[in-house]
């Protein structure tokens, strides 16, 4: 009897764990595996490993790609996570050879994510902004994303130990469950100690994590719907945590930060994740020494 993609799917997630990828990847991964099923299951054929072939993968990409409402971004995403499924499935014997092989990895097109302006900036923060508790947290969470430049599962998995004030620094764990200090300006410190001391009576306060909701301790998913909630109040489109982390580098490049600072603060190991994210700065500096250099006025 073939085994079924979600037990494997299971068997999958713990291995992931045991690997240290953090909970948000494990969860992308995860879905390629169960969207692929209910694609599947969609099509009158079981979910099974014996469905997973490259004519069905390739059948589901192309479905995938077709669609309107999916970005291409969308796409290469589920192509990277059944391409981690499969290769744990080669080196767990489940299957001797990659029903993925010779497929093309999808190409989204480059276009730089657009950045925050300082208007829009100035009126998320005044969106967020209030005496009260949840005015005080959110605002402390806006000024964080965008000081630190930090992921949104960064950002959910800060605990209040994580603070330090002695230094401005946050401590976080990024990817990989590598751990660093982001440091903070006088502003977001200012927030973050204004946060904390409405934190004290909440009834929640005793919970290790920094951020509360009625709930308990915020979940990357409450920070994000909460990040679209002050967004509508701004009157601003497309906002989400990695317009943030892409509009900290554009920020950083754009004032003559270094590179290699850059890559430090922001957890990043490959300079491919520097030119993604610093493309938006790139484009603007070019248009400057343009400007500087006024190559069409000397003729």
């Amino acid at each position: 009897m073939a085994e079924h993609l979600e037990d494997l799917a299971r068997s999958f997630a713990r291995d992931l764990r045991a690997s240290g990828k953090a909970e948000r990847t494990i969860v992308i991964y995860l879905q390629s595996v169960r969207f692929f099923g209910d694609w599947l299951q969609e099509r009158g054929e079981p979910k099974t490993l014996d469905s997973l072939t490259k004519a069905n993968l390739a059948d589901w990409f192309g479905d995938l790609a077709a669609k309107k409402e999916n970005a291409a971004s969308t796409v290469l995403t589920r192509f990277r996570g059944m391409r981690r499924f499969v290769r744990w499935l080669i080196a767990e014997g489940e299957i001797s050879s990659s029903p993925m092989a010779n497929l093309e990895q999808p190409k989204p097109p480059e276009k730089p994510v657009p950045v925050f302006s300082d208007a829009d900036i100035t009126a998320l923060i005044k969106a967020a902004g209030g005496t009260d508790f949840f005015g005080r947290r959110n605002e402390a969470i806006v000024r964080t994303f965008i000081d630190c430049g930090v992921r949104i599962s960064e950002l959910a998995g800060m605990q209040m130990e994580d603070v330090d004030f002695d230094h401005d620094v946050i401590h976080v764990v990024g990817k990989g469950r590598r751990s660093r200090a982001v440091p903070f300006g006088a502003k977001t410190a200012r927030a973050l100690d204004r946060y904390i001391r409405a934190r004290r009576q909440h009834k929640h306060a005793h919970l290790p994590g920094l951020w509360l909701s009625q709930r308990g301790s915020y979940s990357a998913d409450g920070i994000d719907e909460l990040l679209r909630s002050l967004a509508r109040k701004a009157g601003l489109s497309d906002v989400h945590a990695h317009r943030f982390r892409h509009s900290f580098a554009h920020r950083w490049l754009a004032s003559g930060g270094q590179e290699r600072d850059l890559m430090r603060l922001a957890g990043w190991r490959s300079s491919e994740m520097l030119e993604r994210y610093g493309a938006s700065a790139a484009d603007q500096r070019a248009r400057e020494a343009h400007k500087r250099m006024g190559l069409g006025d000397q003729l």
